[in-house]
């Protein structure tokens, strides 16, 4: 495991402080606030922790209220809210300054065997046929805006290779639909619950940037503010993140100041393992009074 890979999966081991209540901090890498995955994939760590290994997670829905101060740690408090013949209820509230800045609910569901169908994987070249991360900043981005080269070659534990990359390089209104294959760059093991976990934390990751396309318009840009306002998972079958995996997004509407992305992560032989949807806050920035 690398150290950015093992960074990661150290800042979702939580600090248990007591019955149902847990303590996470955040990573020192220069933000004003805290990555919204990290706060989604630690909650959901708590969770899981006041829930038996048999039952693992088939679905997580969560409010963003405050941002996060990655100054200070994060107390998350579980509420067992169920446990059922088959599935188990939680309710995490994520506490900072004496305040909630988020919460989760997720259930988890003990495996049973049912009805079974997918949607087919979009046909789209593989991981291998496209420029890795190093390429990405070094061609294909050279001429790109520098916070959109800056965030491309950030050193992380998640590697992402877009299917296109046109949007950053036009302000022509486009489809809004993103194809891009991401995986963690080290194997973090066959544990379930932080497969689950680490598939949270990248899960928040580009789907802003999907719903301004249709605008001509990107997340980089100093006119926009945009925000994660909610987050829901589903999670449909086993998964290793350190495979790659294609992220299917399309954004069905925009209005009000907010925008709908959906997503759709498949494994590389087409395997629908997880869906995604987030409302985001996509508002012209206002002028300072």
């Amino acid at each position: 495991m690398n150290d950015l890979v093992a960074k990661l999966v150290a800042t979702l081991d939580l600090e248990r402080l007591e019955e149902n209540l847990f303590r996470g901090t955040s990573p020192d890498i220069g933000w004003q606030r805290i990555f919204g995955g990290q706060v989604i994939a630690q909650a959901l760590v708590a969770a899981q922790r006041t829930v038996p290994a048999d039952r693992p997670v088939h679905s997580l829905h969560g409010y963003f209220m405050r941002p996060g101060d990655p100054r200070v740690p994060v107390i998350y408090e579980a509420s067992r809210l169920r446990d059922g013949g088959s599935f188990s209820t939680r309710l995490v509230t994520a506490i900072q300054h004496g305040q909630a800045i988020f919460t989760l609910s997720a259930s988890f569901q003990r495996p049973e065997e049912g009805l079974d169908h997918q949607i087919a994987m979009p046909a789209v070249p593989g991981p291998d046929d496209l420029p890795s991360g190093e390429s990405l900043g070094a061609d294909i981005l050279r001429h790109a805006p520098e916070p959109i080269r800056r965030y491309w070659m950030r050193p992380r534990a998640v590697e992402f290779r877009p299917v296109s990359t046109e949007h950053y390089f036009t302000r022509d209104k486009l489809a809004p639909e993103q194809r891009i294959w991401v995986r963690v760059t080290a194997d973090v093991g066959e544990d379930a619950a932080l497969n689950a976990a680490v598939m949270a934390y990248l899960s928040d990751m580009t789907l802003l940037d999907t719903s301004l396309f249709a605008h001509g318009l990107s997340v980089f840009d100093e006119r926009i503010q945009a925000a994660s306002l909610d987050h829901a998972m589903w999670f449909h079958r086993p998964l290793r993140v350190s495979q790659w995996h294609l992220y299917a997004q399309d954004s069905p509407s925009s209005s009000g100041g907010r925008g709908l992305t959906r997503g759709s992560l498949f494994s590389m032989d087409g395997t629908l393992v997880a869906s995604v949807a987030q409302e985001g806050l996509i508002r012209p920035r206002r002028a300072p009074s």
